[in-house]
């Protein structure tokens, strides 16, 4: 049986002209991704970003606007469904309390499922370290819009 897969993804730009990139590894997976998720039944997209945020960063965020929607096949990675990824810029509410990494899947702890954050300047954002093929065409986009020289 195949089925969809839809996920919401919020894209946050600090004042430094950075992107909050989420380093993930789970069941020994590792990947880069903007920070989001899966939407849940019954949940519209932008109740499944702010809830995606709580549960990943502990932090409200305010839905600026749409970025971008998949709009190419992309099957997933961990299962047969397909994905359709919508894409938010956002903005925090308050000031992130994470602790920021600088280096590429720099986890502090150990288990099945773990996650780092860190801000990448956009200009020096390298696609292939984001795993994902919407997330690369998203990273693309970023660069082609908000890279300072």
């Amino acid at each position: 049986m195949s089925y969809f897969n839809v996920r919401v993804y919020g894209l946050l730009i600090n004042q430094n002209n950075e992107v909050l990139v989420s380093d993930e590894e789970e069941y020994g997976i590792q990947f880069s991704k903007f920070p989001g998720g899966g939407l849940e039944f019954g949940e519209g997209l932008l109740d499944g970003l702010k809830r995606e945020f709580v549960e990943e960063c502990n932090a409200e965020m305010e839905i600026i606007s749409h970025f971008y929607t998949t709009d190419f096949f992309e099957k997933s990675s961990f299962n047969d469904s397909q994905v359709i990824s919508i894409y938010y810029l956002v903005k925090e509410k308050a000031p992130l309390d994470l602790v920021f990494k600088t280096k590429i899947f720099n986890f502090d702890s150990e288990g099945e499922i773990l996650q780092a954050f860190r801000w990448v300047k956009i200009q020096d954002l390298a696609i292939d370290e984001i795993t994902f093929k919407t997330d690369k065409v998203v990273a693309q986009l970023l660069k082609d819009q908000f890279a300072k020289p």
